[in-house]
């Protein structure tokens, strides 16, 4: 395997394993957050913002955890045929299937940024020359004329009422990571079938 590929998988798998076992710990972050909830019903005037920030938790529990998921093959996947495989024909098999998983990782991406737009305030077609736009106002002229460029910032319709972008950011964060480990479990396989070690 050329080095840039052993370089990209090491990083990667580094990065998402220890991202992994931080995000293993939001578990706890969730039990919390329902315990007070429970609390707060029984013993005096219920919390407003418990189960939305167990929710808004749980999709990051789920989505940032997924590219350490991905990593440790603790993945559902249909064993009846595949278990008894050998690495060489499971890492053809996985070599081959990774397109799938990649292309739906692209389109899960790709909605995110739309909808991560929409709660920004963009309303148009073009999501990222709003991206674009936002980008370049940053630059040039600083916090205030980025501001500029935002709409109707998205709030969730609920009495708490938080904003939505922080969520749908993790959520794009999340899907680019889990992208980038389907691509190294992908130059792996590759390895694997070549009979090298990566």
């Amino acid at each position: 395997m050329p080095r840039i590929a052993r370089v990209y998988v090491h990083l990667v798998d580094g990065f998402n394993r220890g991202l992994g076992k931080i995000i293993m710990w939001g578990i706890f972050v969730m039990a919390g957050i329902l315990l007070w909830s429970a609390i707060s019903k029984m013993a005096f005037n219920p919390s407003l913002w418990t189960l939305e920030v167990a929710q808004f938790a749980m999709v990051a529990y789920y989505v940032l955890g997924g590219p350490y998921s991905i990593q440790l093959s603790s993945n559902v996947r249909m064993d009846l045929f595949y278990a008894e495989w050998s690495a060489e024909k499971k890492a053809w098999f996985d070599a081959f299937t990774v397109f799938l998983l990649l292309f739906y990782l692209g389109v899960l991406l790709y909605g995110a940024l739309n909808s991560m737009a929409y709660s920004l305030g963009y309303f148009g077609k073009e999501p990222f020359a709003f991206y674009w736009d936002l980008i370049t106002a940053f630059v040039t002229g600083g916090p205030e004329a980025a501001g500029e460029k935002l709409g109707f910032i998205e709030r969730s319709p609920t009495a708490w009422r938080p904003y939505l972008w922080p969520v749908k950011l993790v959520m794009i964060i999340g899907f680019f990571l889990m992208l980038l480990q389907a691509i190294s479990e992908f130059l792996k396989d590759i390895a694997t079938i070549r009979g090298e070690a990566i």
